[in-house]
C-alpha cells in the first residue's frame, strides 16, 4: 500500500508543480483527506524527494535551454559585460528573480513544515490553505481577463525578473503554487501564456536545486546514521521517479495547452478544490 500511495503522490507532485494549482497543498491534502498515516509519505525527506524529481523534468525538459544560458552567464563574467546578448541578460535575470525566494524559504521554511508536516494537521491551516488557493485563483482570473499578454521572451525585462521573483517568494505558503504565483504575475505584467509559464519553470528550477540541495545533505547524514530505513528509501526513489516521469510530460503539455487556451480551467479548478477542502473539515467536525 505504501508503494502504490508513493507513486500516487510522485504523479500528483508532477503534474501539479507545473500546472498553477499547487503541488505543496495536493500533498497536504491528499493524505489528510484519505487519511494516510505513513510517516514516511507525509516527511519533510519525501517532499524533497519529490521535488528533485519535478527539478530532473525542468533539468531534461530545457537541457539546451540550461546550457545556453549557463554558458551566456559565465561569458558575462568572464568579459564583465552583458551587453544586449539576450542569454546573457536572461542568465542574470533568473539569479536576480531566485533571490526573494531564496530569502522567503532561509527566513519562513520552518515555521510553514511546522504547521504543513507535522502527523496531525489542524483544521485551522487547512481553512487557511482553501483561503489562499482561492485567492490565487481569483488573482489568476483577473490576470487572465484584464492583462494584454503580447510579449514574448526576449522582452522579459530586469522589473519583470524582480517582481516575477516577488510572486514566486509567495510560494512558500502552500496553496500559493510556485508556478501559480510566477505565471500570475507575468500575465499581469503583459507576457505571453507560454512565455510566462516558460519563465515561471526556468525560475523555479534554482529555487528547487538550492533547497534540494540543502535538503539532501541534511538525509545524506540521516541515511549514514541509520535514522532513515532502507524500506524508506525505496519509497522516496519511487516517489522520485513518478514526479521526474509526470511533470517531464506536464510541462510539455501545458506549453502546448496555453499557446491556444487560457488559464481560466485552473481558477476554477482552484475554486473547486477551495470548496472542496471547506467542505471536508465540516464534515469531520
Amino acid at each position: 500500500m505504501a508503494l502504490i500511495q508513493a507513486i500516487v503522490l510522485g504523479l500528483v507532485q508532477g503534474l501539479t508543480e507545473f500546472i498553477p494549482i499547487s503541488s505543496s497543498a495536493h500533498l497536504v491534502i491528499i493524505p489528510w483527506v484519505f487519511n494516510w498515516k505513513n510517516p514516511a509519505l507525509t516527511s519533510l525527506t519525501f517532499d524533497v524527494s519529490l521535488h528533485l524529481g519535478t527539478l530532473a523534468a525542468l533539468l531534461v525538459f530545457f537541457a539546451s535551454d540550461w546550457v545556453r544560458l549557463i554558458r551566456a552567464g559565465f561569458l558575462s563574467v568572464w568579459e564583465r559585460k552583458i551587453g544586449r546578448d539576450n542569454g546573457r541578460r536572461m542568465a542574470w535575470f533568473l539569479v536576480i528573480g531566485s533571490i526573494p525566494g531564496a530569502f522567503a524559504g532561509f527566513l519562513f521554511e520552518s515555521k510553514i513544515e511546522d504547521l504543513f508536516h507535522a502527523k496531525s494537521i489542524h483544521s485551522s491551516s487547512m481553512i487557511a490553505m482553501a483561503v489562499i488557493i482561492a485567492l490565487l485563483g481569483a488573482a489568476l482570473f483577473l490576470a487572465e481577463r484584464l492583462a494584454k499578454h503580447t510579449r514574448e521572451m526576449e522582452g522579459v525585462s530586469f522589473k519583470d525578473a524582480v517582481l516575477i521573483g516577488l510572486a514566486q517568494a509567495l510560494a512558500i505558503f502552500p496553496g500559493v503554487s510556485r508556478s501559480g504565483s510566477t505565471i500570475t504575475a507575468g500575465l499581469a505584467l503583459g507576457l505571453k501564456r507560454e512565455t510566462a509559464a516558460r519563465f515561471s519553470f526556468l525560475l523555479s528550477a534554482p529555487i528547487i536545486a538550492g533547497a534540494g540541495l540543502k535538503s539532501v545533505i541534511e538525509i545524506a547524514k540521516n541515511v549514514y546514521n541509520g535514522a532513515v530505513a532502507k524500506t524508506e528509501i525505496v519509497l522516496f526513489i519511487i516517489g522520485f521517479i513518478a514526479a521526474a516521469v509526470s511533470g517531464y510530460f506536464c510541462i510539455k503539455f501545458l506549453l502546448r495547452f496555453l499557446q491556444k487556451n487560457s488559464t481560466n480551467i485552473f481558477s476554477y479548478y482552484r475554486w473547486a478544490l477551495a470548496i472542496l477542502i471547506v467542505a471536508v473539515v465540516l464534515l469531520r467536525r
